[in-house]
């Protein structure tokens, strides 16, 4: 049985600030660290629609790390494509952390990378649930044989785009973590 680690708003400002770092040099720091030990990573997004991508392409140098980025907004994509299971899909859903482990398992062995991030949520202002809410995006990480996800509860952040930016900033620190670790 998996236990879900949940984050919140204040986890991406808080790791910052112990890193010694801003919320705004979360991509720079990460794409210097993947340069660093010759890592590449991929990434597979949803709700975020390719700012993650953005946020790691907005550095220089980025080329030498980044190669592959899916924007799987169809559930036909994310199985298609990303090699998320229907039967994922069908029982869990697309916003779930089966599908963001799946997702960022299927980029990185797409892409051939060592290290593949994932992003599925509710951006809102519609289409969240009482059980799936404006604001819940499940981000996966996987690192070589290794993958989880995280649920990132960004319900007091106000507005799709701001939620889309805590959640693409969330999944970029977790990537900058787990490089730290290798």
């Amino acid at each position: 049985m998996k236990t879900e680690r949940i984050i919140n708003e204040q986890y991406v400002d808080e790791k910052c600030r112990a890193y010694g770092i801003s919320q705004d040099e979360i991509q720079t720091e990460l794409v210097k660290k993947l340069t660093q030990k010759g890592i590449k990573i991929s990434t597979a997004e949803s709700c975020t629609g390719g700012l993650v991508s953005k946020k790691i392409t907005e550095v220089s140098g980025a080329s030498e790390i980044f190669e592959c980025g899916v924007c799987s907004y169809a559930n036909e994509i994310k199985n298609r494509v990303l090699g998320v299971e229907n039967s994922v899909l069908e029982k869990y859903g697309a916003v779930s952390y089966e599908t963001a482990c799946q997702m960022a398992q299927g980029v990185k062995n797409l892409a051939k990378a060592q290290i593949g991030i994932s992003t599925t949520g509710v951006a809102g202002p519609t289409g969240g649930t009482p059980e799936k809410p404006v604001g819940l995006v499940y981000m996966g990480v996987c690192v070589n044989d290794s993958v989880f996800a995280v649920r990132g509860e960004f319900f007091k952040t106000s507005g799709r785009e701001n939620i889309r930016e805590a959640a693409a900033k969330t999944v970029l620190l977790l990537a900058f973590e787990e490089v730290s670790k290798l």
